[in-house]
């Protein structure tokens, strides 16, 4: 028995034969991050992770250092001190500013944010504590003007942003460094909040080095990403991550996949020599630095444009869900891997923003209640003990996709069944091994645990 999704529309190939890599634990070899992305750029061989997290320092040139963290830490020598690049999360930043040290006294000017999420700002207590215990004053923090609301939405909503955050992460490893914890605060009292904000653009110059900030709507809407002469680098944050875009979070708010990919245009015209990313390898050599942003600005706007011609045609989300997707050629390179986010949700991500959220369906629009609705369907199907059957028949078959939907309306329909949830997790941990973008596994891993948590509550009571 061949187990798959079930789906068979485009990039179906591409999958099949990506999925055993990766769900492989590629190691970590290479000891300079720059040897290893040069490498993996020219020859196209993944054969060692790109997403390090190891709390431990690089010097990438004179003046320039990376730590490689939850998100990275990208940090440049000037004569009033160093200016920083985030902060990676809240429980990175001691390590993260330990490992700081061992390159460079210097205190801390500025730190700038690339944007607001809390594994890029959440470390930033760290760096006020450590300026404040060695006599050195604050530092100044540079971000975009929409920072600040978004640290407000995420007082406003810390119960949801835990909840989502802990599903979202839950579907890996922690050995793997990309799981989050848990907490009740999701956005931490020690977070340095903005100083210095723009709209669109600013320059500031610090200790004879000039940072040239520019707004670009993609992954948030407070995104920036810097140009720095001297050096002749650009800081692009989470624009650049050496997976697929995080485009289409399903459980995030709206992103941006055209200004995204504008704005990858817009870098390319730099010819940078350095592009430093805060997830993902730093890439030196501009036609190397051009070769990635082209290819992330070209998936985005296949996806942006075939999306929105079939919205134009008058197609339902539906359709589009299952027609529109990215070359394989293009998806199946090192940095374009969707093991994070994945085509498919920026495509419903696009209907969302151009659209709205009625999909066409007039019975979606006003619905009766879920549990109605699957009852119903139950009945018809013969009773609880036959919708579960018929979902196990469709797991043989291979069709994963349509087992979750039968099974779900089982437990809809009994919500307190034990032999439904029973099964419902081994389909769900089936559809979780199956899958390969982190967004997929954390949300059917978290289905996985609810079925169980009704099992074994069963078997304790």
């Amino acid at each position: 028995m061949v187990v798959s999704d079930g789906w068979t529309g485009a990039g179906q190939h591409y999958r099949a034969g990506m999925i055993g890599k990766i769900h492989k634990r590629l190691p970590i070899v290479t000891e300079h991050p720059v040897e290893l992305s040069s490498r993996v750029i020219d020859t196209g061989e993944h054969d060692e992770a790109v997403n390090r997290v190891t709390d431990q320092i690089c010097e990438l040139a004179d003046g320039i250092s990376i730590v490689e963290s939850f998100s990275h830490v990208i940090s440049f020598r000037t004569e009033d001190g160093l200016v920083c690049f985030d902060t990676s999360g809240h429980p990175k930043g001691p390590p993260v500013v330990e490992a700081l040290r061992t390159w460079s006294l210097d205190p801390v000017h500025s730190i700038v944010y690339t944007h607001g999420h809390v594994d890029h700002v959440g470390g930033s207590g760290a760096f006020a504590a450590h300026a404040a215990a060695n006599g050195h004053r604050a530092p100044r923090v540079i971000g975009h003007e929409a920072v600040v609301a978004r640290f407000e939405r995420y007082r406003a909503t810390n119960g949801y942003n835990i909840d989502i955050n802990q599903r979202q992460f839950g579907g890996v490893s922690r050995r793997t460094g990309l799981a989050v914890g848990g907490g009740r605060q999701f956005l931490h009292d020690d977070v340095l909040w903005p100083t210095d904000e723009f709209r669109q653009d600013l320059t500031v110059d610090v200790g004879g080095v000039s940072f040239e900030m520019h707004h670009a709507k993609g992954e948030t809407d407070d995104h920036l990403w810097a140009w720095i002469p001297e050096h002749r680098a650009i800081c692009v944050g989470d624009l650049v991550t050496w997976v697929f875009p995080n485009c289409g979070n399903p459980q995030k708010v709206q992103r941006y996949p055209l200004e995204w990919a504008q704005a990858l245009r817009e870098m390319m015209t730099y010819d940078a020599d350095w592009m430093l990313p805060a997830h993902g390898l730093p890439v030196f050599g501009s036609e190397r630095v051009n070769r990635v942003l082209g290819d992330l600005a070209t998936a985005l706007e296949i996806l942006t444009r075939e999306t929105i011609a079939m919205m134009n045609a008058g197609e339902p989300l539906d359709a589009i869900v299952h027609s529109v997707s990215v070359p394989d050629d293009l998806i199946g390179r090192p940095w374009m891997q969707p093991v994070y986010d994945e085509p498919e949700f920026v495509v419903r991500n696009l209907w969302r923003l151009y659209g709205g959220w009625w999909d066409k369906n007039p019975a979606n629009l006003k619905p009766s209640p879920a549990a109605v609705f699957a009852g119903e369907l139950v009945a018809l199907a013969g009773g609880v003990d036959a919708m579960v059957a018929r979902a196990q028949e469709v797991v043989a078959a291979g069709d994963l996709r349509l087992a979750c939907q039968l099974i779900e309306l089982a437990v809809q329909a009994e919500p307190d069944s034990i032999h439904a949830h029973g099964v419902r997790a081994e389909i769900y941990q089936a559809r979780r091994d199956a899958e390969f973008s982190l967004m997929a596994k954390g949300i059917f891993a978290g289905a996985v645990a609810e079925s169980k948590a009704v099992v074994e509550g069963e078997r304790t009571s």
